[in-house]
């Protein structure tokens, strides 16, 4: 808590002097853009090749990504932004090429269909590169540049930078700031700089100084858009997000475009001035769902939809690899989104159990926790892959702890969990505390927990959930409260209770996005909407105390339940 407000307090000493958004503007003629991330094109093989034991998706691969299909789906993106006659542009916010950084060829041949579209168009395409696209490897960031010199860099209004970063107009009343947000010496993590942000602040003045809102598009999330994102993903979110969110916000921008998370996820930050900026995160175009952002932006209204890939040509995709199946091409024909779905959860279960060990993880036997976490590792993986009911099931194993698990359609856990990563993935996070779903998922995590050799400490599990509290800014667990805990719950272990407690909230929030903020179709207020009144520092500090609150209100809720009393 004392870090987070003191970096509130610093935020509010660096913005005291900024104007308060941006003032409202004569009306504009409106603009309509589509935007599509994580191309991840990758030029395919003459055969397919399989990975996993799959009657259908037996070549998935580690990445859950459709990178055979790829150039097909690019194709039929672009054809469906060709047949919407009301798209201005369409923004790609990195990661064009899966292997960009080692194949150039494939990013000249995403160039030469994105080439293809405006000519047969008239309509213009800007790109930002991701962590896959460019670096010290074998596509140079100049490389980059000429590759893709006609989508935005050509227009640019700015001098040409040492990265990828440039601004370009969009229309009579907007401002694209493309902002390079990579490490080019890296494979995932972000390079933002205080260079950087003095950039994106000249670029959004002079946006305000020439009468245009700016639109801000980079590779990686400004905000969280899972749980805990900064922690378990934090490669994925620029540093220092809440200062940087803090900052841009009050530099007049309302709207950030990114990717790299292949989530749908909308996510909203209000600065201590009152001022809003979204964080439109974009999904992977070639992985479930397909999909990508259509906006419409006015004065008063930014509005939103979400679009699907809707059809691919198999005749050619067959014709240019060898080893689909009949059945696998009519899957795709009969619906391409279901196919993907299929896919994905194959290829996410494939990645898990490739992940699943202490190497891959970066465990060594000298950590305190390695024993905890290949205990928990084995047993989970094997409850994982038992059915969910019938003989030698979960529901048949959890019935031996006094744990019900209630009946669904569901196989087994991998079946459930891979499905609530799709629907993260997707932006549709809709399962509530009292679905099957998240009851599943809760109660197969406290099986898990339960079920592990008693030869683990607790005391290794309640520093495991300490040290888990700590990074968020919480104050550990006591050994009061411990003890206490033991007497209430007898033979069963405070530590695994509290890991399940503790965990809890995380889950859901993974199965449920609570933010307020829709994720795929919805409306926010545009650049000449009015802001909302300034807030001051305890209006900040009761936002972060109301955050802590909802944590521990769920944390306290779901002990309660446990021991069977009802919240108020």
């Amino acid at each position: 808590m004392k870090k987070a407000l003191s970096v509130l307090l610093s935020v509010l000493i660096i913005t005291a002097s900024a104007a308060a958004g941006l003032t409202a503007l004569a009306s504009d003629d409106g603009l309509r853009i589509a935007v599509a991330s994580d191309l991840h094109y990758l030029h395919t093989g003459e055969e397919l090749e399989g990975n996993i034991d799959d009657g259908i998706y037996w070549y998935a691969n580690r990445r859950a990504a459709m990178e055979t299909e790829s150039g097909f789906i690019i194709d039929s993106f672009l054809a469906q932004c060709a047949a919407d006659e009301s798209c201005d542009y369409v923004l790609i916010s990195g990661d064009l090429a899966d292997s960009g950084k080692k194949y150039i060829e494939d990013h000249e041949t995403v160039a030469a269909k994105l080439r293809a579209f405006e000519q047969a168009t008239g309509k213009d395409v800007f790109v930002i590169n991701g962590n896959h696209d460019a670096g010290n490897w074998g596509t140079s960031l100049e490389d980059f540049k000429r590759i893709y010199a006609e989508f935005g860099y050509d227009k640019a209004i700015t001098e040409p930078r040492s990265d990828c970063s440039y601004a370009a107009d969009l229309g009579s009343k907007y401002r694209l700031i493309a902002l390079d947000s990579c490490d080019p010496d890296a494979s995932t993590a972000d390079g933002m700089s205080a260079e950087k942000l003095e950039w994106v602040h000249a670029q959004a003045k002079a946006a305000k100084a020439d009468g245009r809102y700016p639109i801000l598009m980079m590779h990686h999330n400004l905000l969280d858009h899972m749980p805990l994102q900064r922690i378990f993903s934090k490669n994925f979110i620029v540093r220092f997000h809440n200062t940087t969110a803090e900052l841009f916000a009050d530099w007049g921008i309302r709207v950030v475009l990114s990717g790299h998370e292949h989530c749908s996820d909308a996510a909203v930050y209000t600065s201590a001035l009152g001022n809003k900026i979204y964080d439109f995160a974009t999904t992977s175009l070639t992985m479930y769902p397909l999909q990508y952002r259509i906006i419409d932006f006015t004065d008063e209204r930014i509005s939103y939809v979400a679009e699907t890939v809707r059809s691919i040509d198999t005749a050619a995709l067959s014709a240019a690899v060898k080893g689909y199946s009949e059945r696998q091409l009519a899957l795709m024909n009969e619906d391409l989104s279901s196919y993907a779905l299929g896919f994905l959860k194959a290829g996410v279960q494939y990645r898990l159990a490739l992940s699943l060990t202490m190497e891959k993880m970066g465990i060594s036997e000298d950590d305190f926790y390695y024993d905890l976490v290949k205990t928990a590792v084995t047993r989970m993986t094997d409850i994982l892959e038992m059915p969910l009911y019938g003989e030698g099931s979960v529901q048949q194993l959890a019935a031996e702890y006094n744990i019900e698990i209630p009946d669904s359609d569901y196989i087994n856990g991998w079946d459930l969990a891979t499905d609530l990563v799709a629907a993260h993935y997707a932006g549709e996070e809709s399962k509530t505390l009292d679905s099957p779903e998240v009851t599943i998922l809760l109660r197969t995590v406290a099986l898990i927990l339960k079920d592990v050799p008693s030869t683990v400490n607790d005391e290794v599990l309640l520093k495991s959930a300490n040290d888990l509290l700590s990074k968020i800014g919480i104050d550990s667990i006591s050994g009061d409260l411990s003890r206490l805990t033991a007497k209430v719950f007898g033979a069963v272990t405070p530590g695994k209770y509290f890991i399940v407690a503790l965990i809890s909230p995380i889950l859901y929030e993974f199965a449920f996005d609570s933010d307020g903020v829709n994720d795929n179709n919805g409306s926010i207020e545009g650049y000449g909407a009015s802001q909302s009144a300034p807030q001051n520092v305890m209006a900040n500090v009761n936002r972060i105390l109301g955050r802590v609150s909802l944590y521990f209100s769920f944390f306290i809720g779901y002990m309660l339940k446990m021991i069977g009393l009802k919240v108020l």
